[in-house]
């Protein structure tokens, strides 16, 4: 471990990056070259070089009531760096947070602040977020918005600013309205609950399939609310 260690955001970022998936890629698993789940081999190499209290110190999250670990944040980094970076040593496939051993080449002038800002606007995208508490949020654009029937209603989760987050999706879009958020909830293991909700408006039929983008169902927010609510057990 050449990187010294620190409680701040940015030492577990360049850890990551920079010395963990260099070592995870010499591990059995990645050696083999078959596909291998990262986070379990992430957990082996972290706790090696780590103490405890180490891995048990906290740091401010983005939220600015939630605190997260070093240890956590260290797994979210590792498996967003793997996927992400030009230069990691993996090739990810998808389902369950499975990777795969590639060759890479060092990629230079990397803005490091960047790169974490980037990471917390994307971590909606990646698997391993599921252990992270956050938001579940759903929003619209104003013509579509009906008062007394279902319509098109975006569903997606964040550990970010829910405005931040909306905004930095809608950036670029083809419309003219800027996008109404219509609800937000703060839950734990949001992955999990995101999941939940988005499978159980498609059971009722609700997915919109046939259109632009991901995670839009013709719903309502009171439906929305009482998923998440039966989910969470929150009766607030």
């Amino acid at each position: 471990m050449t990187i010294p260690f620190e409680p701040t955001k940015s030492f577990c970022y360049r850890y990551a990056r920079y010395e963990l998936l260099d070592e995870i890629a010499k591990e059995p698993e990645a050696v083999s070259g078959t596909p291998f789940k990262m986070i379990e081999v992430a957990k082996r190499v972290i706790e090696k070089h780590l103490t405890a209290t180490q891995l048990s110190e906290k740091i401010p999250a983005a939220e600015a009531n939630r605190i997260d670990t070093i240890y956590g944040t260290l797994k979210f980094y590792v498996a967003f760096t793997a996927k992400h970076t030009p230069a990691s040593p993996f090739v990810w496939l998808g389902n369950g947070g499975m990777f795969q051993l590639k060759s890479a080449t060092p990629a230079a002038g990397v803005n490091i602040e960047q790169e974490i800002e980037a990471a917390e606007l994307e971590a909606d995208d990646d698997d391993e977020t599921i252990e992270f508490d956050g938001w579940i949020y759903a929003f619209s654009f104003p013509v579509l918005i009906k008062a007394e029937a279902t319509f098109p209603i975006k569903i997606g989760r964040t550990i970010n600013d829910v405005e931040g987050r909306v905004a930095y999706q809608c950036k670029g879009s083809a419309t003219f309205e800027n996008p109404k958020i219509l609800g937000k909830w703060q839950v734990k293991r949001n992955g999990a609950v995101e999941s939940a909700v988005h499978s159980t408006l498609k059971s009722r039929g609700r997915w919109r399939e046939n259109v632009p983008g991901t995670e839009w169902f013709d719903t309502t927010i009171a439906e929305i609310d009482a998923i998440v609510k039966f989910v969470t057990g929150s009766q607030g």
